[in-house]
């Protein structure tokens, strides 16, 4: 068998098509906007010194506690849904927040790796980080107008941004919202259902029109979105932890229609022996990488 550059063999993974290799990760050259990483027009993000406040472009408030971790929310501009009507949501065509975007682009040196772009914080995850996640989980049931309304402008900014995406030739995309918990689902699949899907499908349908690969980032137990996923056509997902997932199920479900990426312990990465850890990854390869579709 002949040689497969990185994207291809990628590619096969992704297909259950017979790859040569099994991948750490699909090859990515991944571009972003200015906020992606929680950062504000005047800086900030998750880089700076502890101690340090600033307020990104969504007007959250963040504070740095600790070293080698993001930091945390300290303000919610819209905790009270009545301050919605004086909220200023951020503009994706702002040169200020898409310049970077084009930048990047330009030095990224077309070698074998995909153009990859950012959507940190997706939907869920975003809408916490302006309303409060209890705020916000009590809004779905109690002011479900207003939970609707947040998150069709966080997905409009998003799609703004995925034109932008689609302007320098991005060909795989990350996605990324925590919807699960070590125990089970974050949120409740008809909360899931009725409020978050149809926004997925928004921008998940813009990729997949232009034939954009979709890798999604749920930490967590995954069960009850895979074939939700699956089903709006996510093609990788990751990190499928393996101390909340039935990793033998989750393969079952998904053999042939998504790729799988991780199932590595942390724990066992941070803690364990050389040979404890390669014994658990053999193990995750004889589960997860039967025919492809599985980026280690």
């Amino acid at each position: 068998m002949r040689d497969l550059s990185a994207r291809e063999n990628a590619r096969r993974i992704i297909r259950f098509d017979d790859p040569t290799t099994i991948m750490l990760r699909p090859p990515v050259y991944e571009v972003s906007y200015t906020g992606a990483n929680h950062e504000g027009y005047a800086g900030g993000g998750h880089d700076v010194p502890v101690g340090t406040h600033w307020v990104d472009i969504w007007g959250t408030e963040w504070h740095k506690s600790h070293p080698g971790v993001m930091g945390f929310p300290k303000r919610y501009p819209l905790a009270d849904s009545s301050a919605q009507e004086a909220y200023r949501w951020p503009d994706p065509d702002d040169p200020r927040i898409c310049q970077q975007i084009y930048k990047m682009a330009a030095a990224f040196p077309g070698d074998d790796r995909f153009l990859g772009g950012s959507h940190r914080d997706t939907l869920w995850e975003k809408s916490y980080m302006l309303v409060g996640m209890e705020t916000m989980m009590m809004a779905f049931l109690t002011e479900p107008a207003f939970a609707r309304a947040v998150l069709r402008h966080i997905m409009d900014f998003q799609l703004g941004i995925a034109c932008h995406y689609a302007a320098v030739g991005v060909e795989m995309v990350n996605l990324s919202d925590d919807l699960g918990t070590q125990r089970g689902p974050l949120l409740g699949p008809a909360i899931v259902e009725a409020f978050l899907l149809p926004e997925y499908a928004r921008l998940i349908g813009f990729y997949r029109s232009r034939g954009v690969l979709i890798n999604f980032h749920s930490c967590g137990c995954v069960a009850s979105v895979i074939e939700p996923l699956m089903d709006l056509g996510v093609d990788i997902l990751n990190p499928v932890q393996a101390t909340a997932n039935d990793l033998d199920a989750l393969r079952a479900r998904t053999q042939g229609r998504m790729a799988l990426q991780g199932g590595i312990s942390s724990a066992t990465l941070m803690d364990g022996p050389p040979d404890r850890i390669r014994a658990e990854v053999r193990e995750r390869i004889r589960q997860l990488g039967r025919d492809g579709g599985y980026f280690c």
